[in-house]
């Protein structure tokens, strides 16, 4: 639980620290997007902050050891769900880190909505993925 508070913190202070010195919201899809942009002013601070989310993961491994996690290896299925969380970043017009963290504390109604969704579906995802484990043997 304590990793959990921490990391929740850890998201909350970087999504502030951009807010206030860059005035944008940390939204992963709008980070990315931002990378392709032609104008280098917007290019620069999602560069780092993309560095910054791929340099995490091992300073935390080096640190705190290798989280337990679990996660299916067939690739079927995780291109599956990636083209669904893109679709639906696609057409929600944004993700959790943005909707959830950046959207609800500005007390966003769309964000609360997105949110709203994003756990129903995350839910009913568990419940179908649990019901094909268990029947299918997968």
């Amino acid at each position: 639980m304590l990793n959990e508070l921490a990391g929740g913190a850890l998201i909350g202070i970087a999504a502030s620290l951009l807010w206030l010195g860059v005035g944008r919201i940390s939204g992963i899809s709008g980070v990315v997007a931002n990378l392709f942009l032609l104008r280098q002013g917007h290019r620069s601070w999602s560069m780092y902050f993309f560095i910054g989310l791929l340099v995490a993961y091992p300073f935390y491994v080096f640190f705190a050891g290798t989280p337990d996690m679990q996660m299916t290896d067939n690739k079927l299925i995780l291109s599956i769900a990636g083209i669904f969380v893109g679709f639906g970043t696609y057409i929600g017009n944004g993700c959790t880190s943005g909707h959830g963290v950046c959207g609800n504390g500005r007390l966003s109604i769309r964000s609360m909505v997105a949110t709203g969704t994003f756990i129903a579906f995350g839910v009913l995802t568990v419940l179908v993925m649990n019901n094909i484990t268990n029947s299918w043997g997968v």
